[in-house]
């Protein structure tokens, strides 16, 4: 620990040197003899530091009490950064505008995000409404004001951004109405107002680095165990999000190490080989749901005989901070058929079985559900172990295969 005498005593070097007190406050002395108090913490995954002020200016006691206050911010799940940020434009500007209520909104939640989602959202309010709303008292912005800023997206042909940006703004409104500053979501007024987004494919992330995160997002999910296991099982087998969730234990055959059940789609039996990871997964699953009819319940039917919600994962995703746009349930499918073929090699007539698509021989005959099944269960391990490998951070080198 710093005392007075050592602070003081403290001479510059040719470069700027660090003094330790406790609980990660130091003294930071400057080559020009400057003397910075600073304080290094982690927030949703990130190393940050905060300023405290200069010595003597600061006294040795009064920085550690900041620091102790910055440490509570931290306990209750604030960052004091965006906390300070927030406070400091509240001395410059009405206490309940737009732009405090959003950034003491975004510190409250960020830490519940992977972090890349996180980035986004403050970066897209900084870009877009903080400029046009932010010095604004929430409680006279209005819906034709709201639709002013998103509409300067929308005109330079960032839509989907619009949509994005309006969703966040309904999430601060609430949150001012939660905390005494707003009485109304305005944002639900705008419903129609902006042009619709352009359909296309499920959305799913496909690059290793991606996927990674991805990964590791659901292993650090605080669901419920059920949903938890579900997600975890969902990239693992890749099969359509209705058959993940009305998955009957009937059908789980763990000794021999196979998931046989008939396509609703086409009415075609398939089977999901199972990799040791999916099997380690299912049999502490089994010990909770076992019990019932479905591998998945629903939460509010404990007999098991119901599954869960077709929106419960969904929702998962959307609480660990995935938009809409960057992955859902069925793009696992796309996930497994991109690096299948492009970065693991493997047959793309074995993968579309795998996919339970439509694969006919050259005689125009369907091939039945066990064909290709030996080359299947290789697949379905080498896919497990590499996501296994991208999860634990190595750095997986993309390769072709043959066979």
């Amino acid at each position: 620990m710093l005392t007075d005498p050592k602070c003081k005593n403290a001479k510059s070097k040719d470069k700027a040197y660090k003094l330790a007190d406790e609980k990660s406050l130091y003294l930071e002395v400057m080559p020009n003899g400057a003397k910075y108090w600073r304080m290094k913490y982690r927030f949703g995954g990130k190393e940050k530091r905060l300023a405290f002020g200069v010595y003597p200016e600061t006294g040795l006691k009064e920085a550690r009490t900041k620091r102790d206050e910055a440490r509570k911010l931290l306990a209750d799940g604030a960052d004091p950064g965006e906390t300070r940020k927030a406070m400091k434009a509240a001395q410059v500007a009405d206490t309940d505008t737009f732009e405090v209520v959003a950034r003491e909104w975004f510190a409250k939640n960020a830490a519940s995000w992977v972090e890349n989602h996180g980035n986004r959202i403050i970066r897209r309010l900084e870009r877009d409404i903080f400029p046009w709303l932010g010095n604004a008292p929430i409680r006279g912005i209005d819906a034709p004001k709201l639709l002013g800023a998103l509409r300067r997206i929308e005109e330079r042909g960032a839509v989907e951004t619009a949509h994005r940006a309006l969703q966040n703004c309904g999430q601060i409104f609430r949150y001012a109405i939660a905390t005494g500053r707003a009485e109304r979501d305005i944002s639900a007024d705008l419903k129609g107002a902006l042009p619709p987004v352009k359909g296309g494919h499920f959305s799913a992330v496909t690059e290793p680095k991606q996927v990674a995160e991805l990964l590791r997002a659901i292993d650090a999910y605080q669901g419920t165990f059920t949903v938890q296991c579900a997600l975890k099982l969902a990239p693992l087998f890749f099969v359509r999000p209705g058959e993940l969730r009305q998955a009957e234990w009937k059908d789980f055959d763990l000794e021999a190490a196979e998931w046989r059940y008939t396509v609703t789609k086409t009415d075609t039996a398939h089977i999901v080989p199972l990799a040791t990871q999916a099997l380690s997964i299912l049999q502490e699953l089994h010990a909770a749901t076992g019990h019932g009819r479905y591998v998945f319940p629903s939460a509010r039917t404990p007999n098991g005989s119901r599954p869960m919600s077709d929106v419960a994962l969904l929702a998962a995703l959307r609480r660990m901070g995935f938009d809409k746009d960057e992955t859902s349930v069925h793009g696992f499918r796309a996930l497994a058929r991109t690096i299948l073929d492009e970065v693991l090699g493997f047959r793309p007539d074995f993968i579309e079985h795998q996919l339970a698509h439509a694969v006919r021989d050259p005689n125009g005959r369907a091939y039945n559900r066990t064909a290709h099944l030996a080359e299947r269960k290789k697949m379905m391990q080498s896919w497990a172990d590499y996501l296994d490998s991208l999860k634990a951070g190595a750095q997986v080198i993309p390769f072709k295969r043959t066979g």
